[in-house]
């Protein structure tokens, strides 16, 4: 963790104290280049959009995805005040962006919201093979 790591990680900090003093959940994203200039910077918006998906990280990879190309993408690093949920995580990973950092574990935030957390959805699979291969194979080759 560099000396910039921690202005960056500080201002995602005071992006989710900015979130949450306007009324939205206390989460705030950032992405920066190598030279640690900020490209762009969110905040979570779920509950004013109606949209489970409204993550600062998941809007945050989503622009990424969208506007840089993969070698720029690389060098890009996203500075997070809550280490990334699964969904996001996912989304990061496709994105192509280089590096997370985030300040609190999801293990701190388990430990500061006992009532969170979401129930898991049964899910049966996989079957049917042979018939949902057919869509996909030799699409990737």
């Amino acid at each position: 963790m560099t000396p910039d790591d921690e202005r960056l990680l500080r201002r995602a900090i005071d992006l989710a104290a900015e979130s949450r003093a306007a009324g939205h959940a206390p989460y705030g994203s950032l992405l920066a280049g190598p030279d640690g200039a900020i490209l762009i910077e969110e905040h979570n918006t779920v509950r004013a959009d109606r949209d489970i998906s409204a993550h600062p990280e998941m809007k945050l990879a989503r622009w990424a995805a969208r506007e840089l190309d993969p070698a720029t993408a690389a060098t890009i690093t996203m500075f997070t005040s809550c280490q990334p949920c699964g969904m996001c995580t996912g989304a990061i990973d496709r994105s192509g962006l280089g590096r997370v950092v985030y300040a609190l574990s999801a293990e701190q935030h388990a430990e500061l919201n006992p009532k969170g957390g979401f129930p898991r959805v049964s899910q049966d699979g996989p079957a049917l093979f042979d018939e949902a291969r057919v869509p996909i194979d030799g699409y990737y080759t």
